[in-house]
């Protein structure tokens, strides 16, 4: 029995001894457990959270979570202003208030080391010396006694890094926690820039919003506008009515009076003064006010009522104005005091009855928060005078039935007046109206075509996206157009012509599309169709191949004949597109990838067209970069005297070896610095190397005496670049006639009628001066004969055909033949085989270039410069 028991049956010391294998497992797993719940936690926060600084803040907690992080930094690295921002920085030693610092001052630090090498750190202050004699970092503040720091990668770039460290003895690190923060940050950054993206849309929606509330308002500002301009007409037509009707109660007149004036202005206090026949009292026919019940007879004196019956005008009386007119003697001491402590705000203005001014209507309030404005003044100015002529008839009644015929004439008048002025109001809101609508229509409408413009198609397209979200069955697609020749016909035929081509353009696109369809013109010669709701991507692309057809067809502008094609580049609207800026991008991109393959054509929009052009744009920075570090290879290839094997002239030239994309092809290398922007940049680089070679090179009897470096056209083109360039070479103080410029013919023949002066200036200052690659572009003789061109280089194609071209070589020799009578000396260019140079040999060629007579030589433009 027992027997079987062990045999079967663990032994409570092998139970024991399992126990730590088992407990081991179990933290294993338990570890495993909390990262994959850091990471869901991280994903999570992408959806979750909307502003970075809450972001770092919940990185920073997940984080510790599964390891100690009490002391916890994120950097990024922004390139273009070359410094590194911490957007987040916890510490108990160190305390970070600067956000940003100069990428220099850090980069000699651990931060730094991880920027530029792209590894990760694992520090332990034991290792302190052998760690900085390693990496070269030198380390600064408060040191850790360990330190686990880890890149932030978007692909295969650098842009950050993120660092935890401890300053405590009994918390170590271990590989598990630095395989856990290298997992872990992958996914960070990922997180971080949706957030970015989450934030940027969040502003621009407060944006949007901010602006159509003040669009709102300010259509609230101008209905209020219209109201107060509707009460005032029929506060017109009330008076008026009153006016004619003066057979009744005359204080019932004062009171309706009273009525219409308080709904345009504040009027809970009015009065009418009359001034009698002597024009010595005062009568106070109406009187409404809070304080008093009413006012007496008086004789005139300083009052506010006589200071408007002395100027004839309407005024507007406050507090500040009564202290002044009191100083000036215009009014009474005791009414200026009494309105002071009364707070007043009081308006009055004269009632003139032909011409003579025989009475005052005066409101007022009390109290410093209700005071009238200039706006009060002017409508009361308004009505006062309508006022005065109700109440001379009032007074006149006797006259009035003499004058029956005659006063119902003129109220008819005014009342013909009045309805005209409400006609004019009525017309000029309707006009406004329809300019408002044009306004709108012209906001979303390109002008000349009166197609929806790029503000009303985004607008569309980003519905669209909407729409795309919420049913992922609805199919859309973009198609993004752009015109050849369009530039050939503006120069040659005019602007006008140009227009009617982008009209008849536009109705021909409108004629290929469905009537939902949304075609719009982006500007110049780009137009866009959004396409909604079609069953098959093959619908698009023969919707596509109809727009291609239709443009081909022959346009009549002015009189003549023109041809024309499109290019178009077409993105198919998937879901996880989030804003119209991104499909109008990658339609874009189609559409170039289109251009580059030969022009009227289609292509479709794949992830791969983005990513090339990421990498040339990468690429493009990258030569930028070795520019300003002078990062290229010089090389000499001399031009051989072919009588006497002796050099001509040397030619210097560069070429770009990358660390990660290898050795750049010469065609590449100039495509990438004409895109760039950076061909004179280049140029002049090499030129300015070439000058310090000849300079450097003094008496030594081996040292080339003649340089000779590759001009852009573009240099040509501006006065001030080639003086720089005459300016470059006193600078260097060397003789021009040791350098020798090379033009490619291919340049010359897009700008060839501008350059003729700058090439005379450069040859008057002696600049030898070298036509390249002769042969390859069109209309070359022209040139052998217009311009003073010192040597004529052989395209190398030509060349390349000997000796088994007859033709090739006649052509060679007819040259030769012309340089004789034109005063300029043929160089055969890319000689790479003797048979080759035998044939040139043969028909007495005198210059030749290439491999076989003398390779290309490095030179080492650092060693010459020391």
């Amino acid at each position: 029995m027992s027997s079987n028991l062990t045999q079967n049956e663990l032994s409570e010391a092998e139970l024991r001894e399992l126990i730590p294998q088992l407990q081991q497992l179990t933290d294993k797993y338990k570890r495993a457990e909390r990262v994959q719940k850091a990471l869901l936690d991280i994903s999570e926060l992408a959806s979750s959270v909307s502003h970075l600084n809450r972001l770092y803040t919940a990185i920073h907690e997940i984080i510790g979570d599964f390891m100690n992080a009490d002391n916890f930094f994120v950097a990024f690295y922004e390139r273009d202003a070359n410094v590194i921002d911490f957007a987040y920085f916890v510490d108990e030693f160190d305390e970070q208030t600067v956000k940003q610092l100069p990428a220099e001052q850090l980069m000699d630090g651990v931060t730094g080391y991880i920027l530029k090498t792209g590894k990760h750190v694992f520090f332990d202050r034991e290792d302190e010396q052998q760690f900085s004699e390693e990496t070269g970092v030198q380390l600064f503040g408060a040191q850790p006694v360990q330190l686990l720091g880890v890149p932030l990668k978007r692909g295969t770039q650098v842009i950050g890094a993120m660092v935890v460290q401890t300053y405590d003895e009994a918390v170590s690190y271990t590989q598990e926690d630095l395989e856990v923060l290298l997992f872990v940050s992958q996914h960070i950054v990922t997180t971080v820039d949706r957030v970015k993206n989450r934030e940027l849309t969040e502003r621009t929606i407060r944006e949007r919003t901010r602006q159509l509330r003040q669009i709102n308002d300010d259509l609230q500002e101008e209905i209020l506008e219209r109201q107060k301009v509707e009460s005032l007409q029929q506060a017109l037509f009330e008076i008026s009515e009153l006016a004619a009707n003066l057979e009744g109660d005359m204080n019932l007149f004062y009171s309706s009076l009273h009525d219409i004036l308080a709904r345009l202005i504040s009027a809970p206090n009015c009065f009418i003064a009359i001034v009698d026949e002597d024009r010595n009292y005062l009568e106070f026919p109406y009187f409404s006010d809070s304080k008093a019940d009413s006012a007496e007879r008086r004789p005139l004196g300083l009052g506010l009522t006589e200071f408007v019956l002395r100027t004839g005008q309407a005024e507007l009386i406050n507090p500040p104005r009564v202290l002044e007119l009191a100083e000036q003697g215009e009014l009474d001491v005791s009414v200026a005091q009494s309105m002071l402590n009364s707070a007043n705000s009081w308006l009055g203005s004269p009632l003139v009855v032909d011409g003579e001014v025989s009475g005052v209507i005066a409101v007022q309030t009390y109290g410093k928060h209700a005071k009238y404005n200039a706006k009060d003044l002017e409508l009361l100015r308004f009505v006062s005078h309508h006022i005065a002529v109700a109440m001379e008839r009032k007074r006149s009644t006797e006259a009035i039935q003499r004058y029956n015929t005659e006063l119902e004439e003129r109220v008819q008048e005014r009342t013909v007046e009045l309805d005209r002025a409400n006609r004019f109001l009525k017309q000029q809101i309707e006009e406004r109206k329809e300019i408002e609508l044009k306004l709108i229509h012209d906001a979303h409408h390109d002008s000349l075509t009166d197609l929806p413009n790029r503000t009303m198609f985004t607008s569309r397209l980003e519905l669209a996206i909407a729409s795309k979200q919420r049913y992922q069955e609805n199919l859309f697609a973009v198609l993004f157009i752009d015109l050849d020749r369009f530039k050939v016909i503006n120069d040659t035929l005019g602007h006008h012509a140009g227009d009617e081509f982008l009209v008849e353009v536009a109705r021909r696109i409108s004629l290929c599309i469905r009537g939902h369809d949304l075609l719009a013109r982006l500007g110049g010669d780009e137009f866009v169709v959004l396409l909604d709701n079609f069953d098959d991507l093959v619908d698009v692309q023969e919707v596509a191949s109809r727009i291609i057809k239709s443009i081909s067809e022959p346009f009549e502008l002015e009189g003549k004949e023109m041809y024309s094609g499109a290019s178009i580049g077409i993105a198919h609207m998937e879901s996880y597109y989030r804003s119209a800026e991104e499909i109008l991008r990658d339609a874009d991109a189609a559409m170039y990838q289109a251009k580059t393959l030969g022009r009227g054509r289609m292509v479709m929009f794949d992830k791969s067209m983005r990513e090339r052009l990421i990498e040339e744009l990468e690429l493009e920075n990258e030569f930028r970069r070795a520019l300003r570090a002078g990062e290229f290879e010089f090389f000499l290839q001399p031009v051989m005297n072919l009588t006497d094997n002796t050099p001509l002239y040397h030619e210097m030239y560069v070429r770009w070896s990358h660390p990660v994309y290898g050795k750049v092809a010469r065609e590449q290398f100039r495509q990438v610095a004409e895109q760039s922007g950076l061909t004179l940049d280049l140029d002049l680089f090499q030129l300015r190397n070439a000058c310090e070679l000849l300079r450097q090179a003094g008496n030594n009897a081996d040292a080339p005496k003649q340089v000779a470096v590759n001009v852009s056209i573009n240099h040509l083109l501006q006065a001030s670049m080639v003086n720089k360039m005459i300016a470059m070479i006193e600078e260097y103080n060397i003789t021009a006639n040791e350098l020798v410029f090379e033009f490619d013919e291919n340049d010359l023949n897009r700008r060839s009628q501008y350059i003729l002066p700058a090439i005379k200036k450069l040859k008057r200052a002696g600049i030898t001066l070298v036509l390249d690659n002769f042969g390859s572009g069109l209309a070359s003789l022209s040139y052998l004969f217009a311009y003073p061109f010192d040597f004529i280089k052989i395209d190398h194609r030509f060349v390349k055909s000997l000796p088994r071209s007859q033709r090739n070589l006649k052509l060679i020799q007819s040259v030769m033949l012309i340089s004789e009578h034109l005063r300029f000396k043929v160089i055969a260019e890319g000689i790479d085989h003797n048979s080759q140079l035998s044939a040139l040999t043969e028909i007495d060629c005198k210059f030749g270039q290439g491999k076989v007579l003398a390779r290309a030589s490095t030179l080492d433009i650092a060693s010459m410069k020391g």
